[in-house]
């Protein structure tokens, strides 16, 4: 080999390691949305773990004159019984959040567990994807109005009642993916030698479909908050819990929505739902660009 081969060679090779380099750490929109999301949410994260360092007043008591206006006082002003606007934001993060984690729960253990089975079990897929398919067909909002009116206003019936409406869509996704890793070779093996359906279940299939799962969690919390203040707007939510939800449904009950009022005590909360279903959307979504094989593939 000549010198200039060498040299030749050289160049290909250092020209074909920075063009993986380049590739590596090419900066796409997955990226860009992880850390929007995630900056978004540790803030109200934050503000939830720390709401009674970070809330000015108790925001239970009357702090002010009603429907004072915000100052260096009240930075976002007083309700109609003077309690402090602001101190209520920070407080309705942390049941808002709550419920938004407790519901997804609820929903990704319910739609893992179905999609496990229907995916694996051929004899249970008909009648569990059936079930799936009522789930996805009966009106969602009528009937998440009746349950919370039925059950009674609390806390834990909106989160069980939300968990138990939002898991088919998961259930479906989670379906899919073990339904093709049930026919890879490794577990076709497993099968082979004995292996019992529980073992190759939670040894080969189940870690398969974590990073599936935790995906479908993060989009379900964003889904869970938005139900949360629609349920709590409507005047179904736990009247004793500070949600923005509740805020913005006391503030429709006594009238801000067509008073000066509404800039401080409707746009606020408002905005922060959009916060935080659009924070969990875009971590959602970043999740779902690296582990949904059907994404993977049109990349």
């Amino acid at each position: 080999m000549t010198t200039s081969e060498i040299d030749l060679t050289g160049d290909v090779s250092a020209a074909a390691i920075t063009e993986v380099s380049k590739r590596k750490f090419r900066l796409t929109s997955a990226h860009v949305s992880a850390v929007l999301g995630v900056s978004l949410i540790l803030i109200l994260v934050f503000t939830a773990v720390f709401a009674e360092q970070l809330s000015p007043y108790d925001p239970t008591e009357r702090e002010g004159r009603p429907f004072e206006e915000p100052s260096a006082t009240h930075l976002l002003g007083t309700n109609d019984i003077g309690q402090d606007i602001l101190s209520e934001l920070i407080y309705g993060t942390r049941s808002s959040l709550t419920v938004g984690f407790a519901a997804a729960a609820v929903a990704i253990f319910l739609g893992t567990s179905v999609g496990l089975l229907s995916g694996y079990y051929a004899r249970l897929d008909s009648i569990l994807m059936r079930v799936v398919d009522v789930i996805l067909v009966i009106p969602f909002l009528p009937l998440l109005i009746l349950l919370a009116a039925y059950l009674g206003r609390s806390q834990t019936n909106t989160i069980i009642i939300i968990g138990m409406l939002i898991w088919a869509g998961s259930a479906r996704v989670i379906r899919s993916q073990v339904m093709t890793i049930s026919k890879q070779e490794y577990v076709l093996a497993a099968r082979a030698v004995g292996a019992t359906d529980r073992h190759i279940i939670f040894r080969h299939i189940l870690p398969q479909v974590m990073l599936l799962a935790i995906g479908q969690f993060v989009l379900v919390i964003s889904t869970a908050i938005l139900l949360e203040a629609a349920l709590s707007f409507l005047g179904l939510g736990d009247p004793i819990q500070k949600s923005w939800g509740t805020i913005l449904y006391w503030a429709q009950v006594r009238g801000a929505f067509l008073t000066p009022a509404w800039l401080w005590w409707v746009m606020p909360p408002g905005l922060l739902i959009v916060a935080a279903a659009l924070g969990f959307a875009l971590i959602g979504f970043s999740l779902e660009q690296r582990v949904d094989p059907r994404l993977k593939q049109s990349r």
